[in-house]
């Protein structure tokens, strides 16, 4: 054990001058996305919101899949700058199958999945338990849900599965609320948006968040029959308005029942805690999640639930137009800003942060996170940051040396992330407002050793969205949970990755799934896809 530690430690203090590397893969892997906001000068909130991605393995073939959404061209009265001639083939969401040999095929048309609205964000689960992948689109003025039929197509059952989403769905999350094992749906709804409503300071360029009216969110019931009952009154959603831009879903509080975060748009973010009877109560400024570090509501775009610091518990990360919120977590109410002490907050007050995810990327043992940027109303390009985590509640910019990706500049929205080429480090895409998606491949160099846990549930959902996942190797601990949408209008890989650092091999594998019965396996090789089904 002695020498197993040593060595540990060896590495780790290694490894800090280690690099974390990125390579811009899109030109060969044959994806060819390029967003669309539907007008020749971007010229609304409809506009500049942009969209996101999800990664998901819709034929079950153990390789991620890779589906993007887009805008599109609306009547010209919802454009004030609207396109003089209407493009050909009018700009639609795309899937992307994965070929396993870093080539992607498009296969948009023959899934049927192309959609017909100006769209947001995209979540993916399995809602009706047949073990196929489905999807979930948000778009303005509705939400599409697409059931995966197990032949490569899919059929849009939103209005048999009844629901009925009106006003402007921007960001989605499933989660077993009820842990009934089968997932519902969580709708973020942004503002009652008026294409007519065009007053304005010169200056501001168009209307902003607060020109419009706040909304309401929306809670589905799954009834476990294919349909959904809208359950936002009784479940305690009616009462509380927002301008809701990014939503996810975890257990902050190790209940054993998720609960939701709601980013919000120049208004207080709402943290709604599960009551576990079916309800929810809003504890957002009790929580400490509510404001910006400075008592600011800040534009708040992607939250995401992940463990900085290896304690089991979940801590918060949002981006912002401002400096950002690194919330930790202690196991006790309030949250803590510690935002300025990680050394984020003086590398992120220079751009508008939208797009993120929190993973280890090196596979030394601590999560590390990275962020795209982008202009927040005027089409501004802007370079995007990664911070290693160095341990210890610190992060380091290591930006510079990222890889050349990192030298040029984009307009940055949504962002999703996943290990594509199943090499054990996660790699990511980026949606960029009215401009081409980049596909980045991680390509650090000696990284550590890894394993990936994939979850088939039974008893729970088919998913095991909610389960949370222990790994135990030597001194090493390391925790997450299955989340199904987080960081902007997004959705990362199904799949659970853990860095192990020097160790190349795992003691245990603790599987706590939503209905709380655990499943323990143990002596597991390091470096592969593990897939754990729940007995």
């Amino acid at each position: 054990m002695k020498i197993s530690r040593l060595c540990a430690l060896a590495f780790l203090a290694g490894s800090l001058q280690a690099q974390i590397q990125f390579q811009d893969v899109t030109a060969q892997s044959g994806i060819r996305f390029t967003h669309s906001f539907g007008a020749a000068e971007l010229g609304s909130l409809l506009e500049s919101a942009g969209s996101g991605c999800v990664w998901l393995d819709y034929n079950n073939d153990g390789r991620p899949d890779l589906y993007v959404v887009s805008g599109r061209p609306l009547a010209k009265e919802m454009h004030p700058y609207p396109l003089r001639t209407a493009p050909a083939v009018a700009p639609h969401n795309h899937l992307y199958r994965n070929d396993g040999n870093g080539k992607f095929t498009d296969v948009t048309d023959q899934a049927g999945v192309a959609g017909d609205g100006y769209g947001f964000g995209a979540v993916a689960a399995d809602f009706d338990n047949d073990g196929r992948t489905d999807l979930l689109v948000t778009a303005y003025g509705h939400v599409t849900l697409y059931r995966n039929k197990g032949d490569g197509t899919f059929e849009d059952v939103t209005a048999k599965s009844g629901l009925n989403v009106t006003g402007w769905a921007i960001a989605a999350t499933w989660l077993d609320y009820d842990r009934d094992g089968c997932v519902d749906l969580f709708i973020g709804r942004y503002v009652k948006f008026d294409p007519k409503y065009r007053a304005f300071y010169a200056a501001d360029n168009y209307p902003g968040p607060l020109d419009y009216a706040p909304e309401t969110n929306l809670l589905f019931h799954n009834n476990c029959h294919g349909g959904f009952t809208d359950v936002s009154e009784k479940a305690g959603f009616a009462a509380y308005k927002g301008r809701a831009m990014g939503v996810t879903a975890a257990d902050f509080d190790g209940d054993g029942y998720p609960d939701i975060y709601v980013a919000n748009d120049k208004t207080e973010s709402f943290l709604f805690h599960n009551k576990r009877d079916g309800t929810f109560e809003e504890i957002g400024l009790d929580a400490g999640v509510a404001f910006g570090q400075n008592g600011e509501s800040t534009s708040a775009m992607g939250p995401v639930f992940f463990d900085m610091n290896n304690t089991g518990r979940a801590d918060l990360w949002v981006t912002d137009s401002k400096y950002n919120r690194l919330l930790r977590n202690a196991g006790k109410l309030p949250f803590t800003d510690v935002t300025q002490q990680a050394g984020i907050s003086r590398q992120a007050a220079q751009y508008v942060s939208w797009g993120t995810g929190a993973f280890d990327f090196d596979n030394d043992g601590r999560t590390d996170l990275l962020v795209f940027h982008g202009g927040l109303i005027h089409q501004i390009p802007q370079e995007h940051s990664l911070f290693r985590n160095l341990g210890g509640g610190k992060f380091q910019d290591v930006s510079t040396t990222g890889g050349e990706f990192f030298a040029t500049k984009s307009v940055g929205r949504g962002a999703c992330f996943a290990d594509f080429d199943n090499d054990g480090k996660v790699d990511a895409f980026l949606v960029n407002l009215g401009g081409p998606g980049v596909l980045l491949r991680n390509t650090s160099p000696g990284s550590g050793h890894w394993l990936t846990v994939s979850l088939v549930g039974t008893k729970s959902n088919r998913d095991g969205v909610g389960a949370k996942v222990e790994v135990d190797a030597a001194d090493l601990k390391l925790f997450a949970e299955r989340v199904a949408g987080s960081g902007y209008l997004s959705q990362d890989d199904p799949r659970l990755h853990f860095g192990l650092g020097a160790q190349g091999k795992v003691d245990r594998v603790i599987v706590t799934w939503p209905g709380g019965a655990r499943q323990v396996l143990d002596n597991v090789a390091a470096n592969q896809v593990l897939t754990v089904t729940e007995k």
